[in-house]
């Protein structure tokens, strides 16, 4: 089987959709002679964050000595950047040798597994091939019924927040969300919990207590920003100093969720020393996360999707950019999906937008720019409609680049990949005619 091959039989499953549940990903590991039960985990669930947390986990282990695979999705760029080994994406060839294995069992069974499950058991052979020390596993798609939530027994279990997304699966409450995240937490594992409001907090704690497990919690009132700059955010946790490097404003408080799934993991008897620690705080970095994609003009890209995210991208927008222009305000390139909430996006991101870009990504689950742009108008004066995401981006760069406004694309991390590319494009069409 060629990489080719292997990544078309993997997508060929999608049609099978979401079916949470783990008879299916049990019968498919069980047939593969288990290899996540000789693997050592931290699973890490939430609703934002979680991918930020898991790279920088990642490193924090990696930089103390260790071989460290890591999980996460979805990919923004290359389907391989969802299974790392000590920060290097899977080679096309690895995949492809494990995509076969793997095929084989899977089509022999009756309840075939989804796209998700099938990259969750390659994963796990990939890794246990390996011989990793630690995998760092982030979830899917909630917690207690994703794929990943057949790992028997991790060595800490992380939930770096709650907020309301994938309501109609998981719940429309971030209490019923809480439940469904803390379902990753197993007998005696400590847990780590980052940002959640008060009822959510509850909701983990009584599942933290059937399970006899420990609650190590983040103090979000703990945290102080110092200074803001070029090469990250400085700040104290707990009156200790550090540096992240990711540039967004909400990455300090994932870096302190790192903070205390360092010192959880001190605790348990592993050795990490300080330097690792801040240097993988310092020297991570993690796409589409208040990303600059260009300086001149200043273009950035935030996966922001739900409302806690946009909350997020909107206080970076306010401390970061604000300052660059007269009024405080800067131009949106914006595409969603049709299942979020983007009416509450779009309202939070209003304050801040003086003129938006309406495009629709290519994705089968996109809204119509068309649609979209109907919502900005509500709370936005100056919207604009593009119908080709490519023409959108050379106009929404221009534009900027014109006004001398920084332009942030956001409203998903689908299309961070072609609106990458798009910017490029017009950047070097725009030097070779000058």
């Amino acid at each position: 089987m060629t990489y080719r091959e292997a990544l078309e039989y993997i997508h060929s499953t999608d049609w099978r959709g979401s079916k949470p549940g783990l008879s299916r990903i049990t019968e498919l590991c069980r047939r593969l002679g288990d290899p996540q039960d000789s693997l050592r985990f931290i699973h890490v669930a939430g609703t934002n964050g979680k991918g930020s947390v898991s790279a920088m986990t990642a490193n924090v282990l990696r930089f103390s000595g260790r071989k460290v695979g890591l999980f996460t999705s979805p990919y923004v760029e290359r389907f391989n950047e969802r299974i790392m080994l000590n920060g290097r994406p899977i080679k096309n060839s690895e995949r492809a040798e494990i995509t076969e294995a793997v095929k084989k069992e899977a089509d022999m069974m009756a309840d075939g597994p989804t796209e998700f499950e099938l990259i969750t058991a390659i994963g796990f052979m990939f890794f246990k091939k390996a011989c990793c020390d630690f995998v760092v596993l982030e979830c899917g798609l909630g917690g207690r019924l994703d794929s990943t939530n057949v790992i028997k027994t991790p060595v800490l279990s992380v939930i770096t927040g709650i907020a309301l997304d994938h309501t109609q699966l998981l719940g429309g409450t971030t209490e019923l969300i809480a439940s469904e995240k803390a379902g990753i937490i197993k007998p005696g594992v400590p847990v780590v919990v980052g940002e959640v409001d008060g009822g959510a907090l509850k909701v983990i704690e009584k599942e933290a207590g059937k399970m006899c497990s420990r609650i190590c919690a983040v103090q979000q009132g703990m945290i102080r920003v110092r200074d803001i700059s070029e090469t990250g955010i400085g700040f104290s946790y707990a009156n200790r100093d550090y540096r992240v490097g990711l540039p967004a404003l909400y990455q300090t408080r994932n870096a302190a969720c790192v903070i205390e799934i360092t010192e959880t993991l001190r605790g348990l008897g592993f050795s990490i020393d300080d330097r690792s620690l801040k240097r993988a705080l310092l020297q991570t970095k993690w796409k589409a996360r208040f990303e600059t994609l260009s300086r001149e003009p200043l273009v950035i890209y935030d996966g922001s999707h739900n409302p806690q995210g946009m909350a997020a991208c909107c206080e970076s927008i306010e401390k970061k950019l604000s300052g660059l222009t007269s009024d405080g305000k800067v131009n949106v390139l914006m595409g969603v999906m049709a299942d979020k909430d983007y009416t509450e996006m779009i309202s939070l991101l209003a304050p801040y937008v003086k003129k938006a870009f309406a495009v629709k990504p290519c994705n089968p689950r996109s809204l119509d720019a068309g649609k979209l742009a109907e919502m900005l108008k509500k709370k936005i004066r100056s919207v604009s409609v593009c119908g080709d995401l490519g023409e959108g981006v050379e106009k929404a760069v221009r534009t900027s680049e014109k006004d001398g406004r920084p332009l942030v694309c956001l409203g998903t991390l689908y299309m961070y990949s072609d609106v990458k590319k798009a910017v490029r494009k017009t950047l070097k069409a725009e030097k070779d005619v000058k």
